[in-house]
């Protein structure tokens, strides 16, 4: 099943695809919804259907659609101060740089904020604190190389790109900046050899997020850790997607001990408004001097506004145990399912890919959206669910009883390998990949 064969042919839907079509550049392609409206977890398409919103703009949507909490603080902060640029402090930004250093916990005492405007421009961010370091280690240019995962995703800017670890995204834009050497995800050993004195900096994120959502061994980070410690290399954790409550615990971080030099974040931070952060940890923190970076609208008091108000409900509401526990069950639900098509689950918290055993995850999404639930298809064999934190044990079940059906009806089209290498019929659209799942 093609986008366009799932989309409804209706005249709201066709008008808006066909003005799409018309003024937007195709880096997107079509998307195959148009969304109107959302209230919690449910949204609305412009012709009226009712969905489950199971990816939440990519991992964005924390609190749900138009919670209450998001839309008076947004609402009074506009009508206050909408805009400052970088020329003037305001109260916001200030509190929200000293909450997310709060919630580091007291074992790093000493950092500091740089508020942006998204996950890329939080790891530009990182990448130019690791010029600093390397520069500062070796003025002769000798400690300028990046470490970073083969799979990896860190945004799609020319810097955040450039130790992105997939070759067909860098390969259009190349010559990138570097040097950027990749090794794999999950290998500690091939990472160790890989840090030396020339590393200026390893970028890792603590779980594979436009990779699969997959991710490392045990005493992975670990490594990481001790490897950039015995070379002077920093060590930065991209949690652009994993952090502020996504896996249960503030940030994934705290799941491992491993306390980086450099933290990036964005996403879920601001439940919807565009606001991103780099922390420096330590000496990281002090590398950037007046005039190394900045920007016009990040930290914009109204997106701060809205990251206060999201951090404050995640801790009023408990959001924290209800990924957890919420989580726990939708993982617990969707390992339990026997299907030929299904590997499992993997991932924590409200942050989990379903593992598929044929390359069919686009036909799997538009099977899905058809049924009533969004999805990503986040790899051509695997879903990924980033569900808001407000997500019900109901509605995670209804999902959970859904996907058979839903893998039924792939695998009744497609001609697909199953675990002992037999075949079923197949559906067109089945290999199609994943292409539009990444907007940092």
């Amino acid at each position: 099943m093609t986008a366009a064969e799932a989309r409804p042919v209706t005249s709201r839907g066709a008008e808006l695809t066909s003005r799409w079509d018309a003024a937007m550049m195709s880096n997107y392609g079509t998307p195959p919804v148009g969304l109107a409206r959302g209230q919690g977890c449910r949204v609305w398409d412009v012709d009226g259907r009712e969905y489950l919103d199971l990816i939440g703009g990519i991992a964005v949507s924390s609190l749900g659609h138009a919670h209450p909490a998001l839309v008076q603080a947004v609402t009074e902060q506009v009508g206050t101060l909408a805009h400052s640029s970088n020329l003037a402090m305001h109260e916001p930004g200030v509190r929200l740089a000293e909450r997310l250093l709060d919630l580091l916990g007291p074992a790093i005492p000493d950092a500091r904020v740089f508020l942006c405007n998204d996950g890329a421009a939080a790891n530009e961010a990182a990448y130019k604190l690791a010029r600093r370091h390397g520069w500062a280690a070796d003025p002769s240019g000798g400690r300028l190389e990046i470490v970073a995962a083969e799979g990896s995703f860190h945004g799609r800017s020319m810097g955040a790109l450039s130790i992105t670890g997939s070759a067909s995204k860098r390969a259009p834009f190349e010559p990138l900046p570097g040097p950027v050497r990749f090794v794999p995800y999950g290998d500690a050993a091939a990472l160790t050899a890989a840090v030396t004195e020339r590393t200026a900096a390893v970028f890792l994120e603590p779980t594979l997020g436009e990779g699969g959502v997959v991710p490392p061994p045990p005493g992975y980070l670990q490594a990481a850790r001790t490897a950039c410690d015995r070379s002077g290399a920093l060590l930065v954790l991209d949690e652009v997607q994993s952090g502020v409550g996504r896996t249960g615990s503030w940030f994934a971080m705290h799941h491992t001990g491993v306390v980086p030099d450099v933290l990036t974040l964005a996403k879920g931070l601001g439940g919807g408004l565009p606001i991103g952060a780099c922390i420096g940890i330590g000496a990281a923190g002090r590398l950037f001097v007046r005039g190394d970076h900045g920007s016009t609208f990040g930290g914009n008091p109204v997106c701060c506004a809205a990251a206060l108000a999201v951090l404050d409900t995640i801790e009023r509401d408990g959001l924290l145990a209800q990924v957890t526990a919420v989580g726990g069950r939708l993982a617990r639900g969707l390992a339990g399912i026997d299907h030929p098509l299904s590997l499992g689950v993997r991932g924590a918290g409200l942050w989990l890919a379903v593992p598929l055993t044929a390359p069919v995850a686009g036909a799997v999404e538009a099977a899905a959206r058809a049924a009533g639930f969004l999805v990503n298809a986040v790899q051509p064999d695997a879903i990924r669910l980033a569900p808001p934190f407000v997500l019900s044990t109901a509605q995670a079940d209804s999902f959970v009883t859904a996907l058979p059906g839903i893998l039924d009806r792939i695998a009744a089209e497609a001609i697909v390998t199953d675990r002992d290498g037999g075949s079923a019929p197949a559906a067109a659209g089945a290999t199609a990949p994943a292409t539009r799942t990444s907007t940092e």
